[in-house]
């Protein structure tokens, strides 16, 4: 999965943002945001650097793209891809304090967030920065694998 997370943050380093947090010894947490308000391209190389790493597994990313590409709102909006915050580190607020900083900037450009939660503690973390949840709630890879689509309007 490391090299699949390089490449989407390689393109959200140009149409979105990247913010990290360093810890002590390598990244602490980082979120991934993908600006939905204008046209994203697809990576550079996009099959062929996926053929190559994903190998037997290209299928699954191609289920979960496809079923994600499905449900992905088209209303403009920032797409918050991934938020990651090291074992270590969780619980200590970094992951909501990256959240905080981008929806302060989004809130002030009128722009909603969009994201999709991989489960129940996430969904709950991200209600508490004002997400909600979005109809359908949860799509389902083949496999059963739920993601929870979640939608945070911005402010009145």
């Amino acid at each position: 999965m490391a090299e699949f997370f390089t490449l989407l943050t390689e393109v959200a380093a140009g149409h979105g943002r990247v913010d990290v947090v360093d810890g002590t010894d390598g990244l602490a947490a980082t979120a991934v945001w993908f600006d939905y308000t204008r046209p994203v391209p697809e990576p550079a190389d996009y099959d062929k650097r996926l053929a190559a790493f994903a190998g037997r597994y290209r299928s699954h990313f191609d289920e979960i793209g496809e079923l994600l590409a499905t449900h992905h709102p088209q209303q403009p909006h920032w797409h918050l891809a991934f938020l990651a915050v090291h074992p270590s580190r969780q619980g200590a607020g970094l992951g909501g304090a990256l959240m905080r900083r981008t929806h302060a900037e989004l809130d002030r450009a009128g722009v909603p967030a969009y994201l999709e939660a991989t489960n129940g503690d996430n969904v709950r973390l991200y209600r508490r920065a004002g997400y909600r949840g979005m109809d359908p709630f949860e799509v389902t890879l083949p496999d059963g694998t739920p993601f929870f689509r979640m939608w945070r309007p911005t402010p009145p």
